[in-house]
């Protein structure tokens, strides 16, 4: 009985908490980072989806599956980039910082926008590079039909299958990699970042 009376009061205690972390969650919503990250979004997809369409129908078969290749190993490089920001220590790159290394005060100013540069990388675009390629799928999947005179819908769906693989497998893989080298692949990219971008003091 005093047993039962216990894990009704910790499931309690842990509905109190999850409560305030919904409210929380809720007061930091910010409306104009919405429509902001929309509206790059949308950009970036109006861009990517231009490309795709301006080059494919005009490119032999090899050179259509290098640039379905290409998109998605840019997801799959965001996706890393987007998982190691949240997963990175912070304080390395305080250290870093107070010793003038180039990249450190871009790094702290994105793991203090943690979530801001997850969303970028992971959902924006992570996402339509996934939308892209398999897109991308379609159009080459018809050359390749019509170059082998093979069955279109039995060659869509191979090449839809393989790109759906290796998107899936190369983001796992990628994800284990962003967590264990979360720091380095920060400050890398936040290095490289540092050349177009100068944080205001």
């Amino acid at each position: 009985m005093r047993n039962k009376t216990i894990i009704k009061n910790e499931i309690e205690n842990l509905k109190v908490q999850i409560r305030r972390q919904e409210k929380k969650s809720k007061e930091k919503i910010n409306i104009k980072w919405v429509f902001k990250i929309v509206a790059v979004a949308f950009l970036i997809s109006f861009l990517f989806s231009f490309i795709s369409e301006l080059t494919l129908p005009n490119v032999d078969v090899f050179l259509g599956i290098v640039i379905i290749i290409l998109f998605v190993f840019l997801g799959i490089i965001f996706d890393i980039i987007g998982v190691a920001v949240t997963s990175a220590s912070e304080q390395p790159f305080h250290s870093m910082n107070s010793r003038k290394v180039k990249g450190a005060d871009v790094a702290v100013l994105f793991k203090k926008n943690a979530d801001r540069v997850a969303s970028f990388c992971n959902d924006v675009i992570g996402d339509i590079c996934g939308i892209i390629s398999g897109g991308a799928c379609a159009t080459v999947s018809i050359k390749v039909a019509s170059s082998f005179n093979c069955d279109a819908i039995i060659t869509s769906l191979i090449l839809t299958s393989l790109v759906a693989a290796l998107t899936i497998g190369g983001k796992a893989i990628g994800k284990s990699y962003a967590m264990n080298k979360s720091t380095l692949i920060l400050y890398k990219f936040a290095k490289f970042v540092s050349n177009f971008y100068k944080v205001k003091k």
